[in-house]
């Protein structure tokens, strides 16, 4: 059938009959018919067949039928109880990016509502980046936006990663990468946000399937082989626990709960413990009916076993910001071994698994309510925090703080409980309760003393803070000192709008001391046909915005040069002519190639890296005539070329070859790191390679029998000393033994 037909007709698209999509499909409408008896689930139906026809043809990268991974996703949210305008749309999710389908298509069929759901979880592929990193950023911006709308967006958009990473294994190694660290850094502290413990979990153990396999393997092998002994641990005090609330007539759920692979390795890494010194590999957990009887089982608890001090979290009384409620208190249990217990009530528990799932405001047709609006209240907050930032890597860090950061919960004079993230300051606080706050504060007292502005913040501090109408306004200093995204956006604010012409002035001074620093003049690099479309691409109406944004932080002097210097190298080389060939005797031909090589006295050959040795520039190297191959270009000291590896013959084939100027390729290396079998050592080198902007491609791994691994990284790097630069921060690596660049493959 043609779009059209489809269109037209969506009742006769055609189907595989009795597929296993089919049978998927006839069980999520039978799930939501258990808790949504009235939906009309016609609708799932039809977005089914229609999204099967739209992505007819298209295969995933395991060769599996795409329409799998939609159909995969559904379920999961069936599985979540979401209603059927939310599982169409997981249905349909791809159908905009990847088919010829559009926007107003899937609204005429079914309405706006799947229409806003589907366009929200779409990503930007159709606009142009400069970077990997620019287009993320924008992604992510989009979705948060579409988020405070209906949270349902970014429920899909979790699902969707989720079911990505299940099938990762399928992907390049260097998609592996990119795409685990991407979601650790990212969705899996956006689980943990909205209170989704199971998909967070789930996430960050994929994550670091591949992004430290040997960790992974080890903690797997561990838990494995001490399961038994474990699980006989839990065993008892579980039946203990059982006998004991039974003499009290009281009806509770009691079961274990074993942390999963990423929550031990960060534990291991954090503590450099290896698994057997880890004791509360697993918790108990006892689920009641009603909050007064969680307070009763903790007495019961702290009765039975000696409570250890300084351990104990009433996350009931002040629930986190996910909405997570549940006592937690570690014990000594027998034979002195510490061990975990939460108690929670049956609906608290739904909540700690599900997160906002568990409180769709959308399942008895409500159109909105104030107690769902303010669980999204952080939504709306993280959206003002990221108005004014520009630059992409502040993005991103201002984002990693307002998802993923430990909570402080400190008091105001009146009792009321402000939460923000660990290290905050009292400055923080002030902004936390209001900007007016923040912009006339001129102290403040912690627990009726007067503290310092850059004091950090205590769990269960009562904080006062002092006011006055002569304080002008916020200090550029506090940028230094507060922690909060919050805060900063306020404060940039405040300077934004009321020091404009100090703001140039010092924007100004940061751009000159960039430019001398990297060898340029103002007059090389600003010129109009440049900045103009930078200012249009950021929304400067003028020069002297640009100006001050950079003067009160908003973006950085070194990515304003960096970019208009970009633009200056590839004038420059387009202006570069080409040499006309002359095979005069006295003279020195030689013919920039496609790689980045000169070639002297050949104009039209074909010129290739070896792989044998990997040559980057910077490396000396030499040319050698291959039999119907052309030019073979290899590092100098290539095993390969020396004399003892050559006949006659082969002597004579050798021409001289050198680097191109102004190359601006990018070469693959392969450096071999021996280090320590510690959690963690992979992600430390593959971090210092994202620190320094480097694409890792590929990557082996493997631990030896003296407590040591060997990583194998295969890099895209410009040139020979931007290696070194690499390989000589990855010796600073605590548990680096070595670090050397592999001459043959």
């Amino acid at each position: 059938m043609s779009k059209s037909e489809m269109l037209a007709y969506p009742d006769k698209l055609p189907s595989a009959a009795d597929s296993d999509n089919e049978q998927t499909i006839k069980k999520i409408i039978e799930m939501i018919n258990s808790y949504a008896p009235n939906s009309n689930t016609d609708m799932v139906y039809v977005a089914y067949r229609l999204a099967e026809a739209a992505h007819r043809g298209q295969l995933r990268k395991s060769g599996a039928l795409y329409i799998d991974h939609p159909v995969n996703i559904a379920y999961i949210a069936a599985e979540l109880e979401m209603d059927v305008v939310g599982i169409s749309a997981a249905l349909l999710h791809d159908v905009i990016e990847d088919t010829p389908y559009t926007f107003d298509d899937i609204k005429a069929l079914f309405g706006v509502g799947v229409a806003e759901l589907v366009d929200g979880v779409t990503k930007l592929r159709k606009l142009q980046y400069n970077t990997r990193e620019e287009q993320q950023v924008e992604n992510l911006r989009k979705m948060f936006l579409a988020m405070a709308k209906d949270i349902r967006v970014v429920i899909i958009k979790l699902i969707d990663r989720l079911h990505n990473m299940r099938t990762l294994k399928y992907m390049r190694p260097d998609k592996q990468l990119a795409i685990s660290k991407e979601t650790l850094d990212v969705y899996a502290p956006l689980a943990h946000r909205l209170g989704m413990s199971k998909i967070k979990s789930e996430l960050e153990d994929l994550s670091l399937k591949y992004l430290d396999p040997i960790a992974y393997e080890e903690i797997r092998e561990n838990i494995k082989q001490k399961k038994e002994e474990r699980e006989a641990f839990v065993g008892d005090i579980m039946d203990t626990l059982k006998g004991k609330l039974q003499e009290l007539s009281l009806k509770a759920e009691v079961t274990g709960r074993a942390k999963h692979f990423y929550s031990i390795f960060r534990k291991m890494y954090a503590q450099n413990k290896t698994i057997d010194e880890l004791y509360d590999l697993f918790a108990v957990r006892i689920i009641v009916s009603s909050i007064q009887e969680c307070y009763a089982v903790l007495g019961m608890v702290h009765e039975m076993y000696t409570p250890i001090p300084m351990r104990f979290k009433d996350y009931i009384a002040m629930p986190k910001p996910n909405m997570y409620q549940s006592l937690h208190t570690t014990v000594i249990g027998p034979n002195g071994t510490p061990f975990e217990i939460q108690i929670r009530t049956h609906e608290m528990h739904k909540v700690a698994e599900e997160g906002i799932a568990a409180h769709w405001k959308y399942k008895e047709g409500k159109s909105g309510t104030s107690e769902m609006d303010g669980k999204l209240e952080w939504v709306r907050k993280l959206l003002e925090t990221q108005v004014d930032i520009i630059d992409t890597d502040d993005f991103m860090n201002t984002l990693k703080i307002d998802l993923f950061s430990d909570e402080v919960f400190a008091f105001t004079p009146n009792g009321k409980v402000i939460s923000l993230p660990s290290k905050s300051t009292v400055i923080d606080f002030a902004f936390a309760i209001h900007s007016q706050i923040g912009c006339k504060m001129s102290g403040a007292k912690i627990n009726g003393r007067i503290v310092p502005n850059n004091t950090e913040l205590q769990n269960g501090d009562i904080v006062e803070i002092l006011t006055s109408s002569s304080v002008k306004g916020p200090s550029r200093d506090w940028l230094k000192i507060v922690k909060t995204p919050q805060a900063k956006n306020k404060i940039n604010q405040w300077l934004k709008k009321e020091c404009r012409d100090e703001n140039i002035i010092q924007g100004k001074d940061l751009i000159d001391k960039e430019l001398r620093r990297m060898n340029f003049t103002h007059s090389q690099l600003f010129r109009t046909e440049w900045t103009a479309p930078m200012c249009k691409k950021y929304n400067f109406n003028s020069l002297d915005d640009l100006y001050a944004s950079v003067g009160y932080g908003g973006l950085t002097a070194q990515k304003v040069v960096l970019r208009l210097r970009d633009l200056y190298n590839q004038e420059k080389k387009q202006d570069v002519e080409e040499p006309k060939p002359n095979f005069n005797d006295d003279k020195k031909v030689r013919k920039v190639h496609s790689n980045g090589i000169e070639v002297l006295g050949i104009d039209n050959c074909l010129v290739r890296l070896s792989r044998c040795c990997n040559p980057v520039p910077g490396d000396d190297i030499v040319g050698f005539i291959t039999k119907g191959r052309g030019v073979s270009v290899h590092r100098s000291d290539c095993p390969n070329m020396q004399p003892s590896a050559l006949s006659e013959e082969d002597k004579g084939r050798f021409i001289e070859v050198k680097w191109a100027e102004d190359d601006m390729s990018q070469y693959i290396a392969t450096i071999k790191v021996d280090a320590d079998d510690r959690p963690g050592m992979m992600m430390a080198v593959s971090g210092a390679l994202s620190e320094m902007k480097i694409n890792c491609v590929t990557i082996n791994a493997k631990a030896t029998k003296n407590g040591h691994a060997t990583m194998d990284f295969g890099i895209e790097i410009g040139d020979a000393g931007t290696l070194n630069k690499a390989i000589n921060k990855i010796r600073t690596i605590p548990g680096v033994l070595s670090v050397n660049r592999i001459k043959n493959i």
